[in-house]
């Protein structure tokens, strides 16, 4: 039977750490299993019945179903045996909810009490969503055949879609990854927030570790299920918030506690996992990256949802002048969330490291999909996972919120690079930018035609000035139909010149040294000698960059 969902209110709109990761740790451990307590059962009065379909092929697809009625509320459906319904229920504010069930590729149903609906299905980025009003009666059976229309296929063109921070759990993954059409997932099935615990000794996941093999759920859709989260929010004792990061595609559990973290990241590296730093402004974030030399920088992350933004006052005082991000009462808007979290990137690809953009969304704790930001890998004509995962840490890679933006940059001459490639979107693309060493090279309004499918297309054929060693990326707008944005962006290509490095600007320099320098100050009398030696090597890091 379904259920008429009165979500409770998880959180306020303003959150605050620690506060605020002793919450998220709360809802974590409450919503392992991925089912929120509903609230009372509706009178059911009337039955529905459907099934999602390919609009080309007539077979029925997995897919996320929302049904809600004129009133805002929303309703669980079923599936029919032995398919799968998998409810998914968060809500942090009035406006900042997902509530839907994931459903396997079989017939669903549901008991209604009379009145109008509305069913939204969305099967991954893409197909077209679609969306049916209908009536139920007394008594009566409302029967839907919904098909959704492919706008854009991916792998037909060579690319894979994954997503790197997932709090979904292992035996309901398979069923999720195929309704979102999500090619690699990296569900985290370890997870400590206490500077003096292991991850294998004292992890909040409740299910038991599973084996180190790949989980094949078809052939182009896989998992590996062995990956630790890192999130601290106690030192001896004491609430102090230092951050997180995620050691991702190891073999065994990982008994080290944290920090140091340079220990840590040296047996990822034996077991051959790859390390991925969580939000750029957790107060650790820029000392991690140099000592532990991060792998991956989640450019699109667990802050950004489908559904409206919510963390205006995270960490907003760590945000420079020189970067320009759209501030308002004192928060970031959604865009300048997005800001912050490019310029830190930009700033640190100055400074030489080299980390590879990916995508996360923390869904199982946030309210979001599983894979709603993700990021693309470029393949060729055969899926594997060890190819996918060698292309995602050589950067032949863009993430995305929804628009695809597959594009080539290669240098002309001493002065010039040209860019090539094309943007396809199933939304209004509205701004097209060519980023060089953190600026904004050229930008411009997309031409846009149509697709056969309907979709905008935007070729891309651009020659831009550069000078000396240079790293080069694209970004790109579009505006949903909703009135919200979303954005695609490149792995950076960089292309040095007669050996030189690339160099941060004085802005950049002085910003990182002085995140670290006061991270450093305000840990120690938290933090053991070899962890604030960490901190001081990495300050010294900073400090030693020539500037431009």
């Amino acid at each position: 039977m379904p259920t008429n969902v009165a979500p409770h209110d998880i959180a306020s709109s303003r959150w605050r750490v620690p506060f605020a990761g002793r919450l998220l740790i709360a809802l974590a451990i409450l919503t392992s299993q991925l089912v929120l307590t509903p609230g009372p059962s509706a009178r059911a009065e009337g039955t529905l019945e459907g099934t999602i379909v390919d609009q080309d092929s007539g077979a029925i697809l997995p897919a996320r179903i929302y049904v809600s009625n004129a009133a805002g509320e929303f309703f669980h459906v079923t599936a029919r045996q032995p398919g799968q319904a998998i409810p998914y229920s968060v809500r942090r504010s009035a406006a900042s909810l997902e509530i839907h069930t994931t459903v396997s590729a079989t017939r669903f149903q549901a008991a209604l009490p009379a009145g109008e609906y509305q069913l939204v299905a969305e099967h991954g980025k893409e197909y077209y969503p679609a969306t049916h009003r209908f009536s139920v009666q007394d008594d009566a059976v409302a029967e839907l055949r919904i098909p959704l229309r492919r706008w854009i296929n991916m792998p037909q063109r060579g690319w894979y879609s994954g997503e790197t921070h997932s709090h979904r759990s292992v035996r309901e993954t398979p069923t999720l990854q195929l309704a979102e059409d999500l090619h690699v997932s990296f569900p985290l099935t370890a997870w400590v927030t206490d500077t003096q615990q292991s991850p294998a000794a004292a992890s909040k996941v409740r299910d038991p570790l599973p084996a180190a093999e790949l989980v094949e759920i078809d052939e182009t859709h896989v998992f590996w299920p062995i990956n630790t989260e890192y999130e601290l929010f106690t030192v001896r004792g004491q609430a102090h918030t230092l951050g997180a990061f995620f050691v991702l595609n190891h073999r065994t559990p990982l008994q080290l506690s944290a920090p140091p973290v340079s220990p840590i990241a040296e047996l990822a590296r034996q077991q051959g996992a790859f390390l991925e730093l969580d939000k750029h402004n957790w107060p650790w974030s820029m000392m991690i990256v140099p000592r532990m030399k991060v792998d991956l920088f989640e450019l699109t992350n667990n802050h950004v949802w489908r559904t409206e933004f919510l963390f205006k006052d995270w960490y907003p005082a760590y945000v420079a002048e020189f970067m320009q991000v759209d501030m308002r009462d004192g928060g970031f808007t959604e865009r300048g969330w997005l800001e912050f979290g490019f310029r830190t990137y930009y700033a640190l690809l100055n400074c030489g490291l080299r980390m590879k953009p990916t995508a996360g969304t923390a869904s199982g704790v946030h309210p979001v999909p599983l894979g709603f930001g993700r990021v693309y890998v470029q393949l060729g004509d055969r899926f594997g996972y060890d190819s996918w995962c060698q292309g995602l840490l050589a950067g032949h890679s863009f993430v995305t919120t929804g628009p695809m933006l597959m594009t080539e940059v290669a240098r002309l001459d001493d002065h010039h690079v040209r860019i090539t490639g094309s943007l396809e979107s199933d939304s209004l693309p509205t701004l097209l930018e060519v980023i060089i060493n953190g600026s904004v090279a050229q930008s411009l309004s997309p031409e846009i035609t149509r697709t056969p499918t309907g979709a905008c297309h935007v070729p891309v054929d651009l020659t831009v000035p550069c000078e000396g060693s240079v790293w080069v990326a694209v970004r790109a707008w579009s505006t949903a139909t909703e009135g919200r944005q979303r954005f695609a962006h490149s792995a950076p290509v960089h292309l040095p010149l007669n050996d030189q490095p690339v160099r941060p600007t004085r802005a950049e320099r002085d910003y990182l040294v002085k995140r670290v320098a006061d991270e450093l100050e305000r840990n120690r009398d938290f933090l053991p000698a070899e962890a604030l030696a960490e901190y001081q090597q990495s300050l010294e890091f900073y400090r030693a960059l020539p500037a431009r």
